[in-house]
């Protein structure tokens, strides 16, 4: 069969030419497995080889993640893993960056990484997994935990009320925002998908399941027989509705997302149309902050924005300033500016003033 050095084009590539020979060592029945496998299926079909995709993690069980993979990776310190993907995607433009990240890891010592990250809209994808627990360390209160979670580290209750990762990352100003489940695999595989696709910063929230240390963390609104009364699939251009016959709609009356029976043509004029090219945050931020019982909760792309990214930006700045100053030499660099000599014997030599 002729290949690559052959016919001089790329090799198609499948799911399993994605597949490390390491054991993925999980407990059994972790929403993690869902995630890898959607991921191993989706990336063949974005074309890019696979000696071009790096995977980054930081610390926690979703962080096992580059091992999995057949490509390139590394594994960072708690918290670090969007530091160190900027570095290699500034100086790597041509590279696939991905960042896998848990809602302890990401968003409680990672926190302060990941808004900067974001609101540079670096070229790169992060993925949250969100159990809403610390599984690693064996059950203690994380940044998304419920407010009164009883957990090891909370025996009483926690009195910390949880960030909500999507409105985070809108907050901080990302070009492409999601969430997504690890049970619905279709869904997810679709969302990272396009997370890949979009140029700039990435951020999709998966809903993934502890079952060892907190078991259906989601299931109140996502089970399979109560999903459609509790949770709205939101979709690019179409009317936010939801229920099994899709008879509930939302509305914006002032400040308040409202939601109204839909029994008539002239209620379903009423309701919202999803627009997730909106360049104003404001509405995707009022749909991350629907909650269950309250309110349904929201899943799909919020946001979907094209802006300069902090490479384009970078590289037009570096062009800019050669046009004007000329190639610059690093040894002027290094002289330029006050400096002086310190001799073996302790003496300092410094510059006459105005000469180098």
């Amino acid at each position: 069969m002729a290949d690559q050095a052959t016919t001089g084009t790329p090799a198609k590539l499948t799911r399993k030419d994605f597949q490390s020979e390491i054991e993925v060592r999980w407990c059994p029945g972790c929403g993690d497995y869902s995630i890898l496998a959607q991921m191993q299926k989706i990336l063949p079909e974005l074309g890019i080889p696979k000696e071009n995709i790096v995977f980054f993690s930081g610390i926690g069980c979703s962080s096992r993640f580059p091992y999995y993979m057949d490509t390139y990776g590394f594994h960072t310190i708690h918290g670090r893993a969007p530091a160190v993907a900027t570095g290699l995607r500034s100086a790597r433009p041509d590279l696939s960056v991905w960042v896998i990240t848990g809602d302890g890891d990401g968003l409680s010592i990672g926190g302060n990484h990941m808004l900067h990250s974001l609101r540079r809209n670096m070229d790169m994808n992060i993925i949250l997994f969100n159990n809403r627990i610390y599984g690693l360390t064996k059950g203690q209160a994380s940044p998304t935990s419920e407010f009164g979670k009883l957990t090891k580290s909370s025996p009483t209750g926690t009195i910390e009320h949880p960030i909500d990762p999507v409105s985070f990352a809108l907050s901080s100003e990302a070009t492409f925002v999601a969430r997504t489940l690890a049970n619905e695999p279709k869904h997810l595989a679709e969302t990272l998908k396009r997370a890949a696709t979009h140029r700039g910063s990435s951020f999709v929230e998966v809903y993934q399941n502890c079952n060892i240390f907190n078991d259906n963390a989601f299931s109140n609104f996502t089970g399979r027989k109560v999903r459609d009364e509790r949770m709205i699939y939101l979709e690019h251009g179409k009317p936010i509705l939801f229920g099994k016959e899709k008879d509930k709609g939302l509305v914006l009356e002032g400040l308040e997302l409202k939601i109204i029976e839909v029994k008539s043509a002239a209620d379903r004029d009423k309701v919202l149309i999803h627009d997730e090219t909106r360049e104003d945050p404001v509405l995707a931020y009022m749909l991350s902050r629907l909650s269950y019982p309250e309110r349904p909760v929201a899943v799909g792309v919020f946001r979907y924005v094209n802006k300069p990214t902090h490479g384009q930006l970078m590289q037009e700045q570096i062009d800019s300033e050669i046009k004007k100053k000329g190639r610059g030499k690093l040894q002027d660099l290094l002289s330029a500016g006050t400096h002086w000599t310190v001799n073996p014997d302790g003496t300092e030599t410094r510059p006459l003033p105005g000469r180098k």
